[in-house]
Parts: C-alpha cells; structure tokens; sequence
C-alpha cells in the first residue's frame, strides 16, 4: 500500500511541475489580456481546447467540484445513421457489370447506333436493285397547242387519260456502287465493334466505381474504430485530469486527436456517399434506394503481371476501339475510290408500258410500251468530282493516322497500367508492414504513456501512424484490384 501512494505521488509530483512551468511565461489569452504569472499548479477551470468542448457543469464529471467538462462528442446523429439501410438489397461486381450493360443508356445509344449503321447498306445496295412506279396521268389541252417555253423541246399537248408504269435499272457504274456498299458495310461493322468497346468501358467504370465504393467502406470501418479507440483515451484521460493525475494540456491534446479521427470518419462517409452516387448513375439506378455492396475480394490477391510486351500484343488484337478504327479506316478508302469513280459513265436500262383507254384522236394508238438504254457520261461540273475525290482520299488518310495514333496510346496505357499494377501489389505487402509496426508502436506508447514514461505527444503521433497505416493498407488493397480492372480493360479480357 505504501508502494502505491508512494507512486500516486510521485505522478502527481510529475503532473504538477510541468504545469507549473507553462504557467512562469507570460503568454496572450485569447481576450489578448496576459494572465498571471503562477508558480503554483494551474486551478482546476479548463483552458480552452483546441475542440470546443460541451458546456457541462463542472461538478457532472465523476462527481469531483471544479472538473474539466467532458470530452466533445460528433456535433450530431448523422455518423450513426447508416448510410445504406440494412434491408437494401446486396450487389456483387457480377450483378453490377451485368445491370449496368442492361440499363446504361450509353449501350442503348451505341446499340441503337449500329442498328442504323445496318440500315445504310440497305440504302446504298437499293442503286442495284430496279426502281419501278407507277403513272396515272390526266391532261386536258387546248387542240394543237404547245409548250413553247422552259425548254428545248416542244412537245404536243394532247388530251388523255392514261396509266401505265415506268422501270429503271442499273446495269453498271464501273463499281462505284459497289464499293459504296462495301463501304456501309465496314461502317456497320466498325458500329458493332464500337458497342462493343461501349461495353468494357461501362464494366470498366462500374469496376471502379464498386472498388472505389468499397474502399470507402473499408476506411469508414478504419475511421469508426478509431474514433471509438479515441474516446476511450480521450474519456480515460478526462477521468485522470479530473483526479489532478494529468494536465489540462493532455486533454487538449487528447480532445484534438479525438476531433481528427471525427473529421476523418466524415470525410469517409462523404466518399462512400460520392462513389455510391457515381455507381447508381452507371447502373441507370434513379430510384436512390441504395445497395449493400459484397466485398469478393481475395484475401491475397494474384501477382501482377510482369511482362508487358505479350499484353500489348494481346490490346493490338483484342481492343474494339482499335477494331472499329481500323474498319472505319477501310471503309473510308472504299469510299475514296467510290469518289474517285463518280467521274465514270453510268449505264441504265429504262422501260416503259401502259395505256390510254380515252386520248385525243391524234393519238392513233391507245396502249403503248417502249424500252430502251441510257448512258449519262459526266464531262464538267465544275471539278465537284475532283474535289469529293480529293476529299475523300485525304479523309481516308486522317483515318489511317488515327488508327496509328491509338495504337500507341494503347502501348503507353499498357505499359504505365501493368507497372501501376505491380508497384499497388507491392505496396500492399509495405502497407500491411507498416500496419503491423504502428499497430506495435501504438501498444508501446500506451503503455508508455500510462505508466508516465511519455507525454502525450509521443502517444497522438503513435496514434496518427495507425490510422495512416491503415488507411494506406486498404487503399492499397482495393487500388490494386483496379489496376487488375484496368489490366483487363486495356487488353479486352
């Protein structure tokens, strides 16, 4: 027992004098008036914390006149209201990549794109295919009279009333419609390849949204734990400042660190809000009833890959955005040469037949029918066709150069992408060491600090290190199965 007060004295004695000695230089309140020099220990009113603290009744606080009023709490409800509630139904990566490309309206558009894509084949394969129609024709004319002006020529006008139906073939344009076909065609093509690549960037994006959601989550539960962790300290240190066993100074201290891991808590609550915003708007999820997200991911992740050149060539054979660069690239050299054909004679079979049950007796022959072939040969206009040739084969050349440019994007975003991937795979080993070593740190300083040995500084710093470390481990953790994400888009796996 002697042993005891002997050391309750002791850290009374070691409690006391330091206070003392804050108090021997003159220093500024905050109403600017300096206090009173004192070489006795500080009263038992509270300076003021660096978090404002509740406004309780001295006597409240373990029942001792004269305490320091408690430590502040969140200013209110909003940590404890969850922000998914718990009947809100589960969402896995699977269900969520699977949603999105069924709901985004951004497929709808390029699936809707590619369908019209098809119907320009249709269009131009029409010039191939006969035009037939129809005629009923009913003229009343002055007898002999003319059109004499408008035109060359000068055709009769006679009475009549006829029907009869007229017909135009193609026979031949020198290819020019045919490579107009094959030029829908590619364009069709590339359409399809670019829904295609529409729908690994939704998944794409979903993947990191579902990954940058859960990382949210995960520092909630860091930032929770540590505010509990540092309540408790803050609470224990309140209850040794009002035995006269720490200094206000401690509690300051204490009540500031308490204040950091609150603003941390929020902070994460306000990401996990944000990323669960941007994945609803993926999903085309207007109804805001939100998801509780399943976290699939693996314990201990694979390895990152470490060759690049084999996935680089795996992008230049499996990317659909360069797929559909390349065919729009094709199609825009058969258009070339459509252009460049324009200038060629055109070959039509033309026909026509009917009859005129009542006409004007010069007209000697009721029923009538002729067939014959017209070639319509272009000689001048201006150097329209030269010019749209021109165009065309320039276009065709910018085509060819974008398909280039992309190709080294895709080896630049390969190759920064795997090195991402393996330098996030290796902080994930870092992460959880220095995890390891503060969590120790943390303990040492603990014990240090309630046996006296340390101040208060050495313990918030150990503290600081924990939450750091943590955070750094579970950013780590969900950072990497981004770049495992973003491995896989860039290659199209």
């Amino acid at each position: 027992m002697q042993i005891k007060l002997f050391t309750i004295s002791i850290l009374v004695l070691c409690t006391a004098i330091p206070a003392a000695a804050q108090t021997s230089t003159p220093v500024t309140t905050n109403n600017g008036t300096p206090p009173q020099t004192t070489s006795q220990p500080l009263p038992s009113a509270p300076v003021p914390s660096t978090v404002p603290l509740r406004s309780t009744q001295p006597s409240a606080v373990l029942g001792v006149p004269g305490a320091v009023p408690p430590v502040q709490q969140l200013p209110n409800t909003l940590t404890d209201i969850p922000l998914v509630s718990p009947n809100a139904p589960t969402l896995t990566l699977a269900q969520a990549e699977q949603a999105a490309l069924a709901h985004n309206p951004r497929v709808t558009i390029a699936r809707l794109t590619a369908l019209a894509e098809g119907q320009v084949i249709r269009e131009q394969r029409a010039a191939e295919l006969p035009t037939i129609s129809g005629n009923l024709t009913a003229v009343g004319a002055d007898d002999g009279s003319r059109i004499t002006a408008g035109a060359l020529n000068n055709p009769v006008l006679y009475e009549r009333a006829a029907a009869g139906v007229t017909l135009n073939q193609l026979l031949t344009d020198f290819g020019r419609t045919r490579n107009l076909i094959g030029a829908a065609k590619l364009r069709s093509q590339a359409a399809d390849s670019t829904l295609l690549a529409t729908r690994n960037d939704i998944v794409f994006a979903i993947d990191e949204a579902f990954y940058r959601a859960l990382g949210a989550q995960a520092l909630i539960q860091v930032a929770s734990q540590t505010v509990q962790s540092r309540q408790a300290t803050a609470n224990q240190i309140q209850a040794l400042t009002s035995a006269r066993l720490r200094s206000n100074l401690d509690l300051n201290f204490a009540n500031a660190a308490l204040a950091q891991a609150q603003l941390i808590l929020l902070d994460a609550r306000n990401q996990s809000v944000t990323a669960l915003a941007s994945l609803a708007a993926l999903l085309g999820d207007d109804t805001g009833q939100g998801y509780r997200l399943v976290d699939e991911t693996p314990s201990t992740p694979q390895p990152a890959p470490l060759e690049v050149a084999p996935l680089v060539k795996m992008a230049f054979a499996s990317r659909p955005d360069l797929v559909s660069l390349k065919q729009q690239a094709e199609a825009a050299h058969k258009f070339a040469t459509a252009e460049h054909d324009v200038i060629l004679p055109t070959v039509n079979a033309l026909g026509a037949v009917g009859d005129a049950p009542w006409h004007a007796s010069q007209i000697t022959t009721a029923p009538y029918g002729a067939a014959g072939v017209n070639v319509n040969i272009p000689i001048f206009n201006g150097f329209l066709f030269t010019a749209r040739a021109e165009e065309a084969r320039l276009r065709a050349g910018a085509a060819d150069a974008q398909v280039l440019a992309l190709r080294d994007a895709i080896t630049r975003d390969v190759t920064s992408t795997v090195l991402q991937a393996q330098s996030n795979f290796n902080r994930i080993a870092v992460a959880q060491q220095l995890s390891d070593q503060a969590d120790s740190a943390l303990k040492l300083a603990q014990t240090r600090y309630d046996l006296g040995l340390s101040s208060i500084v050495e313990l918030n710093q150990a503290q600081l290190l924990q939450i750091q470390a943590q955070i750094e481990l579970q950013n780590a953790r969900y950072a990497y199965q981004g770049s495992l994400s973003a491995i896989r888009y860039q290659t199209a796996q």
